[in-house]
């Protein structure tokens, strides 16, 4: 039976849900405007037991689609930081719908 008065799912929220559903990339979000990690290593020590092939992955696909920004630092050794774009700071208001829904 076919529903008359569903709409199909808009492709920008497709998108949305692909990306943030993918594990570990909520957690980024959160921990990008949580817990102050913006580098490699912290994510690793905020999000224990991400790979690190993940986390990179991850942190590309964010950077990628506007979440995230990467900068890259003038420095011996070269230092990375990643910090949420304006985009991604609006995600803050859904990793903390879930943190309360979570508690």
């Amino acid at each position: 039976m076919r529903c008359r008065s569903c709409t199909p799912l808009p492709e920008e929220v497709a998108r949305a849900v692909d990306l943030l559903g993918r594990r570990w990339s909520l957690a980024i979000v959160f921990a990008a405007s949580q817990s102050g990690a913006v580098r490699f290593n912290e994510f690793k020590q905020v999000l224990e037991g991400i790979p690190p092939r993940t986390l990179a992955q991850r942190l590309a696909e964010l950077e990628d689609a506007g979440v995230l920004e990467r900068r890259v630092f003038d420095a011996r050794p070269p230092r990375v930081e990643y910090r949420l774009t304006p985009s991604g700071k609006r995600l803050t208001h859904v990793v903390r719908a879930l943190e309360r829904w979570a508690s």
